[in-house]
């Protein structure tokens, strides 16, 4: 296995027999939750993956957006808990909800990369590794931007206190 597949397949997890997106993305989630404690580094990995699963992409997949190819899936979904971070990473009840929105990032970013809506759609259309790369971390940023605006408006309104 060459270097540039073994990057794009994220260490094997894109040879699943069966949804190999859903697999990649999955390892990505597990290997992203010990990230939420420290976004400095998840901002570096996130961009470390973008950079190197575009070079991984366009050697190994040859423009095609394979099946196998799954580091796209591994940026879009840190992308995604970008907007998991715990607000105060010492409370364990807001670490807690960090992990529960987590998981809520898988779906929906599972959601948004699987269904292509808007500009998902629009930048899988694109060719090469931009296209591949691209509707992923578009993807990843829809489903963050779902969960930061739950929780701005979780803050703001009333809770009923039954």
């Amino acid at each position: 296995m060459t270097p540039s597949r073994f990057l794009a397949t994220f260490g094997g997890c894109g040879l699943a027999p069966r949804a190999p997106g859903t697999v990649g993305s999955l390892a990505a989630l597990v290997l992203g939750l010990p990230l939420l404690r420290r976004p400095k580094i998840l901002l570096g990995a996130i961009g470390v993956v973008s950079v190197s699963g575009w070079w991984a992409a366009d050697q190994a997949g040859d423009g095609e957006d394979h099946s196998w190819i799954v580091i796209d899936e591994v940026a879009g979904m840190w992308v995604s808990l970008l907007a998991c971070l715990p607000e105060n990473p010492e409370d364990p009840a807001s670490t807690r909800r960090s992990l529960g929105l987590a998981v809520l990032a898988f779906a929906l970013f599972r959601l948004f990369d699987i269904k292509k809506p808007g500009p998902v759609g629009y930048m899988d259309q694109k060719h090469g590794a931009t296209g591949i790369m691209g509707d992923d971390l578009i993807a990843g940023a829809m489903a963050a931007a779902c969960i930061k605006s739950a929780r701005l408006m979780a803050r703001h309104l009333p809770l009923s206190r039954g």
